[in-house]
């Protein structure tokens, strides 16, 4: 029988995309250490932690399906990179997982975006969306935590990007073509 953390998870913040961070990743993580087993805990560190094209391995459905989702998009986007610099796609593919349509449509619509930020932002939207739609049904179980913890990790992402200091950034990479 699975297990439910139903105080936990009922005391969490809601997170939205495009918001505030509410917590760090550490800080998420301590407040589990005091409500979860230690072997779960160590599950969502894992997963939070584990590359794009993890596969092998994985039981848990909902996490399958992300990581599935998640490699498809990566694939997809090298393969638009590497049809604009006219060399062999292949060579830049990882595994023999084929992109759904709306897959390919997520992927060439931020390729095409000429801003690099909007078009980053629209690719962690839809990654957003389709956490969204992973945690249907998983509503105080390890699934949602995991879950929580991936969204969590994308608003981390926005929050570097939002505060980095961008007139130092810009000296910094034009010096090194210099």
């Amino acid at each position: 029988m699975p297990a439910y953390y139903t105080y936990l998870i009922s005391s969490l913040p809601a997170l939205t995309f495009g918001l505030k961070l509410p917590f760090s990743l550490k800080e998420f993580f301590e407040v589990c250490s005091r409500a979860i087993p230690e072997d779960d805990l160590a599950k969502i560190k894992q997963e939070v932690n584990s590359p794009a094209y993890k596969l092998k391995g994985l039981k848990n459905e909902a996490l399958k399906r992300w990581h599935i989702f998640d490699f498809s998009l990566r694939n997809e986007l090298a393969r638009s990179r590497a049809a604009r610099k006219k060399k062999d796609p292949l060579k830049y593919l990882r595994g023999d997982i084929y992109a759904q349509p709306d897959i390919t449509h997520i992927a060439m619509s931020a390729y095409r975006n000429t801003n690099i930020l909007e078009a980053e932002k629209s690719l962690d939207l839809e990654r957003w969306r389709f956490l969204d739609e992973l945690s249907i049904g998983h509503y105080f179980d390890i699934t949602f935590l995991i879950v929580y913890a991936l969204k969590l990790k994308i608003l981390i992402r926005w929050d570097k990007i939002n505060n980095a200091d961008r007139p130092a950034l810009v000296k910094e990479t034009l010096s090194s073509y210099a």
